[in-house]
Order: structure tokens, then sequence, then C-alpha cells
């Protein structure tokens, strides 16, 4: 016999669905005055270290 559960409950929800999340653009530069662009999507708690180590 299924389950009852009606659509947009909270019920069953996973912890890790309301995390928070920060778009990080760094730049890099590539030879002769141009730049390049890395983007990524990580946790709000990371970002600092994220751009830390990604830094030139």
């Amino acid at each position: 016999m299924a389950k009852k559960k009606t659509f947009g409950t909270e019920e069953g929800s996973e912890d890790n669905s309301d995390r928070r999340m920060a778009k990080v653009i760094v730049a890099t530069e590539t030879g002769n005055n141009k730049f390049g662009y890395k983007e990524a999507i990580v946790d709000e708690d990371d970002v600092q270290d994220f751009i830390n180590e990604n830094k030139d």
C-alpha cells in the first residue's frame, strides 16, 4: 500500500536543502594582459577559503 504524501510539505525533506550557496567569480591573468574567469558555486561558509586557494 502506498504512503499518502502531499506535495509541498516539509515531511521527509533532507537537511541539506536549506544550505545557503554563493556564486564566486575569480579573475586570473592568462598572459598578454588578458584575463580569464573561473566561476564556482560553493557553500556560504567556504567562500573565503575558495578565494584564498584560487588567488594568484
